[in-house]
């Protein structure tokens, strides 16, 4: 049984994306808009030796979220399927905390330069985390209950945001 804590988190910073009015449900390498983290200053030296990685987690606050969090969720490209809000990449959750892995470009000064990132524009940046090949990467994952569709291959092309004509 949970004690119900109430934790206290500070931003570090801000993620500032095109995305204004809508967001694509993750985050899409390949995007030719420009995205980027700003840093609080007072973190800057928390980024030394970060450009040696070529990915990156970054943890955030969901901050623009305006409905309640929901335990059954439809993915929106599970085929109408209900799922446990665990089981999904909702973001509807009891703690509306995100995660995304994108690729490090760059950094100048107290500015990361990523690849898309499918957060909004201004959302508040928890925390910076390096992607770490040989921790990061489980050869062994699979796909949960996805694997269970009719049409595996198509539902791929709608989870990774790659744009299809069926």
């Amino acid at each position: 049984m949970s004690d119900n804590s109430t934790f206290v988190l500070k931003t570090i910073g801000l993620i500032n994306t095109p995305y204004v009015e809508s967001a694509p449900y993750q985050p899409l390498e390949e995007n030719d808009k420009e995205f980027f983290v700003v840093i609080d200053e007072e973190y800057v030296e928390g980024l030394k030796d970060l450009s040696k990685f070529k990915y990156i987690f970054l943890i955030y606050i969901l901050n623009k979220l305006n409905r309640e969090p929901d335990m059954g969720v439809i993915p929106p490209w599970g085929n109408g399927k209900t799922v446990g809000v665990f089981s999904s990449r909702s973001p509807l959750r009891p703690n509306p905390i995100g995660i995304s892995v994108v690729k490090l470009k760059k950094i100048i000064g107290n500015k990361i330069y990523i690849s898309g990132a499918d957060v909004f524009n201004g959302t508040p940046l928890l925390d910076i985390k390096p992607y770490v090949k040989d921790l990061d990467s489980k050869t062994d994952a699979n796909n949960g209950w996805i694997e269970d569709s009719d049409d595996l291959e198509h539902l791929s092309l709608h989870i990774r945001g790659i744009p299809h004509d069926y």
